[in-house]
């Protein structure tokens, strides 16, 4: 091993995780022969769906870095780490990640079995989101000036959509998109199109339709229970985004703007025909005699003290959050005309000057209030999902530029976050590993892991032993590739 990889080794083994969170313990040596067999059983879980063996070798490499210890986990940085100085595995890595001919579809249906398995849970919520990435220059692909949630500003970035599965055991990743903007369309983009492999049957679409498309492909497959999709005003403020849940039989609670109208009680309708005056009506329209809609600011300002309840919810890293909710049913206004009876939310913090949050939900008239309270603080579990996997696994660490390179890092970056899950799982049960499910197409029926508060607290620490790694790469790795 050369001097500079002792190096790299040593500063690795002393700092704290890319997150900055100290591991709350030490690991035994048990601890760490136990995660590294738990590594290698659960990449050979997947590794048949790599069609060449050496693919299956770079795919473990690439997972052990994105779960060292190393500060920026780039390809360069986690070979050094892991092998030492060789630039032919540099090369070999970097071709792995960006030209690699290999499939994400069934891997990621992997992801989600696995997640079914050992997440599940019937009234499971599906969280859909999006996530910037900043970039320099104006290659890589997909990238634009646009808003990015990651610096809160309009940035030269990319921008992914994300869907995240939640339950009392647990949340992981399921699925993504790469948002290409508009422009990336037109002929002047054409270069650039080509220089990044983007697939010439891509068509443009939304943000919220990317994650509706997404939704649909979990409700087809049926790998995942789930009741319930959650998401913010970007997306439930688009009424096809609401409806496409909808139809899928779901129930959604989107948090929405407060300038969204609605009706206490649904109003009449005149459908379409002669009036008293001018020429017949050609489309259905609200009676005049109807009362105006109103805005959920102004529905929620008219609340009387008695509608508000005070409540305790889960969220964030801060821990339990008290705040005020109000639940009334009301019509949404779709096109000028009632929409779907349903619930709007109104959520408050406490103190002088108090925050309102405002909700709507296509759930049943029976959901129960406690139900919708425990939805409205289910933002917290994508927020940590996308700030673990970006703080300790490598999400946004990525340089390559290309299509394929993006969504080969985002799946790899989906599996090693789904580990540190696992790893969860498996110390707090304090119990050795359980027989691997079965995957890929079949739903397995097994056993799930008593539930426990701290399972889903983001203040647990998902750093692994440097010496878990090492481990894996001395039996599983160099082997392969040497």
């Amino acid at each position: 091993m050369s001097q500079k990889t002792k190096r790299i080794n040593r500063r690795a083994s002393r700092r704290p995780p890319a997150s900055g969170r100290k591991p709350s313990d030490r690991m035994s040596t048990c601890d760490v022969t136990m995660s590294a067999e738990e590594l290698q059983v659960f990449h050979r879980q997947y590794q048949p769906l790599f069609p060449r063996r050496e693919q299956r070798a770079w795919s473990l490499l690439y997972l052990c870095g994105q779960l060292s210890n190393l500060e920026r986990k780039t390809i360069e940085p986690m070979v050094l780490s892991l092998i030492g100085a060789k630039p032919n595995a540099i090369r070999g890595l970097q071709q792995f990640i960006g030209q690699g001919e290999w499939d994400t579809a069934p891997l990621m249906i992997h992801v989600q079995s696995l997640v079914s398995s050992w997440l599940g849970e019937d009234d499971g919520v599906v969280i859909v989101d999006g996530s910037g990435f900043p970039k320099q220059g104006k290659h890589s692909v997909g990238v634009a000036h646009q808003y990015c949630g990651h610096l809160g500003k309009i940035a030269n970035c990319q921008e992914g959509v994300f869907l995240v599965y939640a339950s009392r055991e647990g949340y992981a990743f399921l699925d993504e998109r790469l948002y290409v903007p508009e422009e990336w369309f037109s002929t002047v983009s054409r270069k650039r199109w080509q220089a990044c492999g983007i697939p010439e049957t891509l068509v443009f679409h939304t943000e919220p339709e990317l994650g509706l498309e997404m939704i649909r492909s979990l409700v087809q497959r049926g790998v995942i229970p789930f009741r319930w999709v959650t998401c913010d005003e970007s997306y439930g403020k688009i009424p096809a985004f609401l409806d496409g849940i909808a139809a899928l039989d779901k129930w959604y609670l989107a948090e929405v703007p407060a300038d969204t109208r609605v009706w206490l009680r649904t109003p009449a309708i005149e459908p379409p025909g002669r009036g008293l005056f001018g020429r017949p009506r050609t489309h259905p329209r609200v009676k005049r005699t109807a009362p105006r809609p109103l805005e959920l600011r102004a529905l929620g300002a008219q609340l009387p003290r008695t509608a508000w309840h005070r409540r305790k919810i889960q969220e964030g890293s801060k821990g339990p959050l008290t705040v005020e909710l109000a639940f009334v049913r009301v019509t949404p206004v779709r096109d000028e005309l009632p929409g779907p009876r349903g619930w709007a939310i109104f959520r408050r913090t406490l103190g002088s000057q108090p925050e309102t949050k405002f909700y709507l939900s296509n759930a049943p008239a029976d959901c129960s209030r406690q139900e919708l309270t425990r939805l409205t603080g289910m933002r917290w579990p994508v927020e940590t999902a996308l700030e673990e996997a970006k703080g300790e696994v490598g999400l946004d660490h990525f340089e390559t530029r290309t299509w394929q390179g993006w969504h080969h890092h985002m799946l790899q970056s989906f599996l090693a976050h789904l580990f540190l899950i696992r790893l969860r799982l498996l110390f707090q049960k304090k119990t050795l590993p359980s027989p691997p499910p079965r995957l890929i197409n079949g739903r397995r029926e097994s056993s799930k892991p008593n539930s426990n508060p701290s399972l889903t607290s983001p203040r647990f620490c998902t750093i692994i032993n440097v010496a878990t790694m090492l481990l894996t790469v001395r039996t599983a790795i160099v082997p392969v590739l040497s």
